[in-house]
């Protein structure tokens, strides 16, 4: 996802590069860009750097996502958005994304806002977690209470809120029951 499959990774990483340039994008790469790209790519530690001219096509899920981020990374963004990025991969592979993206984060100190359904990321990444439900922010919990929470904490609220929007739901039908 994210990436042209066709492609290998120099180029895939060339465009990421190029992103918001006022120039036309020039045919062939030159030996200083391969050679930084080759060490951006060794920050992933997973042994791609010498791999610059494989297919993205040809690499596992966590590697093309791990590529991804960097890409996103490469001229730092004013925000880094990441919806799910870790949603379809391995347990293993999705820490390794995690701990990456954290790196990445840290290291540029880049405004990030992460979408995810994983409780434990929720609380494990970042700052504050704002908890949504149907659009709507239901609770915004700042660092030091997140540190305090586990993932049963969280589960905890969502089924109050369940709980809750059952009991207005019913009402609501006893309602319209009543005066229909």
């Amino acid at each position: 996802m994210g990436t042209a499959t066709e492609m290998t990774i120099a180029e895939n990483l060339h465009i990421a590069y190029l992103r918001d340039q006022k120039c036309l994008p020039r045919i062939g790469l030159k030996n200083a860009r391969c050679d930084s790209y080759r060490q951006a790519v060794k920050q992933l530690e997973m042994q791609m750097e010498d791999r610059l001219d494989n297919i993205i096509g040809s690499l596992s899920g966590g590697q093309r996502q791990a590529l991804t981020l960097l890409m996103a990374v490469l001229r730092r963004p004013k925000v880094l958005l990441l919806d799910e990025h870790t949603a379809a991969l391995d347990p293993k592979s999705a820490t390794q994304v995690i701990r990456l993206t954290q790196n990445f984060v840290e290291q540029e100190n880049l405004t990030t806002l992460m979408v995810t359904h994983s409780m434990q990321q929720a609380l494990q990444v970042g700052n504050r977690t704002i908890m949504m439900n149907k659009g709507q922010i239901i609770d915004d919990i700042p660092l030091e209470e997140k540190q305090r929470l586990t993932v049963n904490d969280l589960l905890d609220k969502f089924a109050d809120l369940r709980k809750s929007e059952r009991l207005t739901d019913e009402m609501l039908e006893e309602l319209r029951r009543e005066y229909a």
